[in-house]
């Protein structure tokens, strides 16, 4: 039976934090070609990781350009994927999550008629500008995808009220995990470039960056962050501040003179597990640091009024918190003073995943591609 080209499709650094060991589990399968392509939506985070995994691509559209807009993405990542698949058409097109890249790569799959595998399916909020313009990447991508790899359970039942088929559907847990707990577990073998100023004591991890936050929302999450730390006097701020110079203007506007609060540049994946297992607790917009954090037993605060997440929300691990001033302060000063609660969050279960979701999601292509007979089993959160 000839080989399978898969191409794994990816641009910003999230997507190939959570690619990258996707990557690892099928390039040395004897039935499978893998073929990496960037589209560089975001340019040097990309490659941090890129370097950290140690992975290589076979075409980069280096589309990044400062300011670009959703729509400038888009067209450029049709119109390059539909020049690489003129000459180098995969088998099937795996992409992740809910990126502009995700849905535009999908689309240009669809029109060459490759099959579409996406991997963290299912997630939903439902409401189609928050986040945005992730919801509804999400959600077109599914309309075009052929395999989805769900998460979770819950992700799963979001699919199935879609009616997708529910033999298209595989619940796998997250591959972010399987990234995760393969740095910690190796932190000694890699090279964290921590910033001379992070402190050694306690210290909140903050990061904030989502479009709807832009404007007031953030400048009420800086003004919050500011008052915590003239209450705590012997608690510190860590915030790698996205490059974008909306989110710096403000954050630095308001911070920038805080002895206390640690403004630095993006760091690199391997140093943000660092940060992750080494501070009290997270402050964060991010979609990602809500599976992440649990996992190494730290409580998240999530600065949105809505996630796609509801499962971290019902374990306990994860609080939803908004961006209104008194709010984070109230959230954040309860976690640093009552300990029941801090522990509540911290010991609760993770129901994002195990460390074997990218194993899995080589296991499903493998029987879909009729190079084994069995599947493997679904992956139950839960499990005791």
């Amino acid at each position: 039976m000839d080989k399978k080209r898969i191409a794994l499709v990816f641009g910003t650094r999230p997507e190939a934090i959570k690619m990258a060991p996707v990557a690892y589990a099928l390039r040395n399968v004897e039935f499978f070609e893998l073929q990496i392509i960037l589209t560089a939506q975001h340019r040097e985070l990309l490659d941090q990781v890129m370097e950290i995994f140690k992975l290589n691509s076979d075409y980069d559209l280096n589309i990044m350009q400062e300011k670009q807009t959703l729509t400038q993405i888009t067209v450029k990542v049709l119109e390059g994927l539909d020049v690489i698949w003129q000459k180098d058409s995969p088998d099937m097109v795996l992409v992740h999550g809910d990126t502009t890249t995700t849905f535009a790569a999908s689309l240009a799959a669809f029109y060459k008629k490759i099959s579409i595998g996406h991997v963290e399916s299912g997630l939903r909020t439902y409401d189609k500008y928050q986040p945005y313009p992730e919801e509804m990447n999400r959600h077109l991508t599914g309309v075009l995808s052929d395999l989805h790899f769900a998460p979770t359970k819950k992700a799963k039942e979001n699919l199935l009220k879609e009616n997708v088929p529910s033999n298209n559907i595989f619940v796998t847990g997250n591959t972010v995990i399987d990234a995760l707990l393969f740095v910690y577990n190796n932190l000694e073998k890699f090279e964290v470039k921590l910033p001379e100023e992070v402190p050694k004591g306690k210290y909140i991890l903050v990061t904030s960056h989502r479009r709807e936050n832009w404007g007031k929302p953030l400048e009420n999450v800086a003004l919050a962050l500011k008052e915590i730390l003239s209450e705590f006097e012997d608690l510190y701020i860590v915030y790698p501040v996205h490059p974008n110079p909306i989110i710096r203007e403000t954050v630095n506007s308001i911070l920038g003179n805080e002895r206390r609060a640690i403004l630095i540049s993006p760091v690199d994946y391997v140093t943000m597990v660092y940060l992750i297992a080494n501070c009290n607790l997270v402050l964060t917009d991010s979609g990602g640091l809500q599976e992440e954090a649990p996992s190494l037993g730290k409580p998240v605060l999530v600065l949105r009024e809505v996630t796609e997440r509801p499962e971290a929300v019902e374990a306990g691990t994860v609080k939803i918190i908004g961006t209104e001033r008194k709010r984070i302060v109230e959230e954040v000063s309860k976690l640093l003073i009552d300990e029941d609660e801090y522990n509540k969050m911290a010991r609760a279960l993770n129901p994002y995943g195990d460390g074997k979701a990218s194993e899995r999601i080589r296991d499903i292509l493998l029987y879909y591609f009729g190079f084994s007979s069995s599947l493997p089993e679904e992956f139950n959160p839960y499990h005791s």
